[in-house]
């Protein structure tokens, strides 16, 4: 698929998870984990003009307001339910154009791909976060997700758990992106490999599922303070929180929120909407850690650095649960193509994995043209993600890819594997 094809693509997914919801879903509740939707989209729009046609900065936008409204730097979040966005038939003209023009550029051979390839990216993530704003609020699930799962989760094989470790031997790894691989777009906080020393450990051959985790909040884990770091804590009383953000008791039965449904807990999926705190928690409740992302990238990809867990080869329908095929997260042992070299499985797809690494700059590190992307970031608290979900784009990701947000993020479609103690 051509850039041209892939950005049709993009928007088709974005329309699909914005057209079937009204005025008032459009603006949506104001809390600090969301975007308004009719900003939201405004803003892709907006981004895909300054990089693919005005390079930055250069010229004027097709809207003299663009810029005060959507420029997400300098638009402070809270302010953005109260501008005077422009109505849904106005916004949705804004996209059209612009994706019009943008085409019509990307026709022509001098054109420099990287900033089609940005704003492709750039318009990915946002589908993916507009998916789980859509959990978030409560809205109807979105339709692709709804006609994937019409026609059935068996796209991605297998069922059931997957218990157990596996060894992964110490290497000296060059953690992060092969400089020039095939020409890819790669993000600046993944340039470029340098070596580091990863020792030998024990790593899950899945990620915790929901019946493991039951039994950590059942055992009253929420309320042991011990297995809680100091700021684990305070985020715990702070939010009062004694379960996932999703789950609801009914009776005996644990029952989850899934967009707008209350269905029963599934035990062999994937536990989903945890953040890093709950993560470290249930680690040290069971006495084991989380990987540092070095580790986990290496389970994933080997010494000889493959691009996919699976080897270098797309993303298959049998090799990872991803694009939104499956309609939702599915059980740990489905997707058995996809194991790595070392027997993991799920690195890539189904929910995204916290690991125990801070976001930090590589060595040498080197601001891309979309400055805002990485480096204000890399001296707050946000913690390291790897692997893509059921939402994310197959083509955005790759083992080294590196996603990042605050350890008291429940919203993100997360989850996470465990390691053995060292020692």
């Amino acid at each position: 698929m051509g850039i041209r094809q892939e950005l049709l693509d993009a928007r088709r997914r974005t329309l699909a998870l914005s057209l079937d919801l009204d005025e008032a879903q459009w603006m949506g509740a104001r809390l600090p984990i969301v975007n308004p939707m009719r900003w939201e989209l405004g803003h892709l729009a907006w981004f895909q003009e300054l990089w693919t046609l005005r390079r930055g900065g250069e010229g004027r936008s097709l809207r003299p307001d663009a810029d005060a409204l959507y420029d997400s730097a300098r638009v402070a979040h809270d302010t953005r339910w109260d501008l005077p966005l422009p109505d849904r038939r106005s916004t949705l003209a804004y996209m059209a154009e612009v994706l019009e023009r943008c085409l019509d550029a990307a026709r022509t051979a001098h054109d420099p791909p990287y900033f089609h390839e940005l704003a492709l990216a750039h318009e990915d993530m946002h589908d993916e976060a507009l998916t789980y704003t859509r959990q978030t609020l409560g809205y109807p699930a979105p339709r692709f997700g709804l006609e994937a799962e019409a026609a059935g989760r068996s796209l991605v094989g297998g069922a059931g758990a997957l218990p157990g470790d596996v060894e992964v031997p110490g290497a000296s790894y060059r953690l992060g992106a092969l400089f020039d691989e095939d020409g890819a777009f790669v993000f600046d906080n993944e340039k470029w490999a340098h070596p580091v020393a990863v020792g030998n450990f024990l790593i899950a051959r899945a990620p915790v599922t929901n019946a493991e985790y039951l039994a950590f909040v059942e055992a009253g884990g929420y309320r042991t303070r011990q297995v809680w770091s100091d700021e684990g804590w305070q985020w715990r009383s702070a939010r009062g929180a004694d379960r996932p953000v999703y789950w609801e008791p009914r009776g005996s039965e644990m029952r989850v929120r899934r967009y707008d449904e209350l269905v029963p807990l599934a035990p062999h999926q994937p536990v989903a909407h945890v953040c890093w705190y709950e993560a470290e928690a249930y680690c040290r409740w069971l006495g084991r850690r989380l990987p540092t992302e070095a580790e986990w990238e290496l389970a994933a990809s080997t010494p000889d650095k493959r691009r996919f867990p699976w080897g270098d080869a797309p993303a298959g329908e049998r090799l990872a649960n991803l694009d939104g095929r499956s309609g939702g997260v599915v059980d740990v042992a489905a997707c058995p193509g996809g194991d790595s070299a070392y027997g993991c499985r799920q690195m890539i797809g189904n929910v995204w994995e916290w690991t125990a690494s801070a976001f930090e700059p590589y060595p040498g590190f080197v601001i891309d043209p979309y400055a805002e992307y990485s480096a204000p970031w890399f001296a707050s608290p946000h913690k390291v993600l790897r692997g893509g979900c059921w939402a994310s784009r197959a083509r955005l990701l790759r083992n080294t890819w590196r996603n990042f947000y605050p350890p008291d993020r429940r919203d993100v479609i997360a989850g996470f594997r465990t390691c053995a103690s060292n020692g």
